[in-house]
């Protein structure tokens, strides 16, 4: 949903900002990912928006559940997404959170999505090839998809790298059709 990572990047910025000032990039890490996770139980989802449910009952509701693993700055963080009726776009502030992170400690995620299962020796050596180009360190999660043909497909940030059967192909019949 673009409309809740727009609402979501100023939040995770100004959370990413206080916890590099702060050196405390771990704990916030782990709080938002906590927040995350709450944020998008059906139980929660059910309340947000509900208007018999006012947004600071529903960000105490949030503090209730967290307990003592949040800190002050945390708790204050979750006061002020409820005031401004923005706790549904926490799993996005969570996830910006760590790209920022990821960033900052300068490694990329790479999305490594393969027709068949990799052996840890492919990957190893595309992992490598991926790092001399981008010249950072790469933490690829990969994932398996029969439909790519054969081949592989590589998404980190924004670029997309599809080196897959199925792509050649749909390229061969888009010249074709010209």
């Amino acid at each position: 949903m673009a409309e809740a990572r727009t609402i979501a990047r100023p939040y995770a910025e100004a959370v990413f900002k206080l916890a590099k000032t702060g050196g405390t990039l771990p704990a916030w890490s782990e709080m938002l990912q906590l927040l995350a996770t709450i944020a998008v139980d059906e139980r929660i989802q059910a309340l947000i928006g509900n208007p018999k449910v006012p947004a600071k009952r529903l960000g105490e509701l949030l503090l209730g559940i967290c307990g003592d693993k949040l800190t002050d700055e945390g708790r204050n963080f979750v006061l002020l997404l409820a005031e401004n009726g923005r706790i549904e776009v926490l799993p996005e502030v969570s996830e910006m959170f760590e790209q920022l992170k990821t960033r900052h400690d300068g490694v990329l995620d790479a999305k490594v999505t393969s027709a068949f299962a990799m052996s840890d020796a492919q990957l190893k050596d595309l992992v490598a090839d991926l790092e001399a180009r981008f010249k950072r360190k790469i933490e690829a999660k990969v994932s398996i998809d029969p439909e790519l043909i054969g081949g592989v497909k590589v998404e980190i940030g924004d670029e997309v790298l599809d080196a897959s059967v199925r792509a050649k192909l749909e390229a061969m019949a888009v010249a074709l059709k010209s």
